[in-house]
C-alpha cells in the first residue's frame, strides 16, 4: 500500500505556527512556507492556533438597514399595498418613497 504524499513537513508546520504565534500576517506565513493563503489558513485551523479577524461591516450604525426601512414602509402603507416587490429597490429609493409616503 502506498503511503499518503506529506503536504506540510512537521518544520514547515512548526514554521507556520511559530510566525504566526509571532504576529506575522497568512500573507506572509504562505509566502515563507511556500503555500497558498488558503492552505496556510486551513493548516492553522486544523492545528488549532488561528483565530478569525472579526468581518469589518460597512454598515453605520446610525443608518437604518434596507429591512428596517422596508419594515417602516410597510407600516406606513395600507395593509393591503404589497412591498415584495420593492426588495430590489436601493435604499436611497427607498428612503425617497418614505418622503413621499409621509407626506
Amino acid at each position: 500500500m502506498s503511503e499518503k504524499a506529506v503536504n506540510y513537513t512537521p518544520e514547515m508546520t512548526a514554521k507556520a505556527i511559530e510566525l504566526y504565534q509571532d504576529g506575522a500576517s497568512i500573507d506572509d506565513i504562505a509566502e515563507a512556507v511556500g503555500k497558498t493563503v488558503r492552505s496556510v489558513r486551513s493548516k492553522l485551523v486544523r492545528e488549532g492556533v488561528y483565530v478569525a479577524q472579526p468581518k469589518a461591516t460597512a454598515r453605520k450604525s446610525d443608518e437604518p438597514t434596507k429591512k428596517e426601512l422596508l419594515r417602516d414602509l410597510e407600516d406606513a402603507l395600507p395593509s393591503d399595498f404589497p412591498i415584495t416587490g420593492m426588495m430590489g429597490a436601493t435604499k436611497e429609493a427607498i428612503v425617497a418613497l418614505m418622503g413621499v409616503v409621509k407626506q
